[in-house]
């Protein structure tokens, strides 16, 4: 069950019932709302969730490059939003994650480095990315592409269904993808897993992270 922190009572609490979530996007600077309110509708997808993104004009910036699903663009905010979305802390009469947006220079960084740099941090605390920062997370990147691409060529194999549940209960608890980052860590070193269930769990959780794990298979 997906629950996310209510400022109102200071508790994740789960969302509600029923088939459809309506996520508004207030406000917020740069592109971390934009990849929080992404992993929002991914993870709410994939617990069966039919899920509606808007925001306003001013934030429809292109944000394709860091794997940001265009959103629907309105005028006015969605009444009665299941779930609104705010960089600057002004909220609504309803459930709203505070995604403080991001500091630092990262101009020239590729935008999945950066995605995967966002992702490391719980969505609640500051982010200052860095050269440092955004390098360590571009090698952390391209150690899983490395390790994805030679699991390719392995005999197929079921995914661990023991990793990935437990990645998705960590992305479901106010999505913790600090939590679902290090599942992915132990599982890349874990001997006991064939590396085509390795292979087939990385795909499985990276339609969740989006940080293009399969980008290295196939190449030189």
């Amino acid at each position: 069950m997906l629950r996310l922190y209510d400022h109102r009572t200071g508790r994740t609490e789960p969302l509600p019932g029923g088939p459809g979530l309506r996520v508004q996007i207030l406000d917020g600077e740069g592109r971390r709302v934009l990849v929080v309110a992404d992993l929002l509708r991914r993870v709410a997808q994939r617990a069966g969730k039919r899920v509606r993104v808007a925001g306003t004009s001013s934030l429809a910036a292109d944000c394709s490059d860091y794997n940001v699903e265009l959103f629907e663009v309105l005028d006015a905010p969605l009444p009665n939003a299941d779930v609104y979305i705010s960089g600057s802390g002004a909220g609504a009469d309803g459930l709203t994650l505070t995604v403080p947006p991001e500091t630092g220079d990262w101009a020239s960084a590729d935008p999945l480095a950066v995605r995967l740099a966002m992702l490391e941090v719980p969505y609640r605390a500051p982010l200052k990315l860095s050269g440092e920062t955004v390098a360590q997370a571009a090698e952390r990147l391209d150690r899983w592409r490395t390790a994805v691409a030679e699991w390719a060529n392995a005999p197929g194999r079921p995914m661990s269904r023991e990793h990935a549940a437990e990645a998705e209960t960590a992305l479901a608890d106010d999505l913790g993808s600090p939590g679902a980052l290090a599942v992915l860590d132990r599982l890349a070193y874990d001997a006991d897993i064939p590396p085509g269930a390795k292979l087939e769990t990385f795909i499985h959780l990276d339609m969740l992270l989006a940080v293009g794990l399969v980008s290295a298979i196939g190449g030189a």
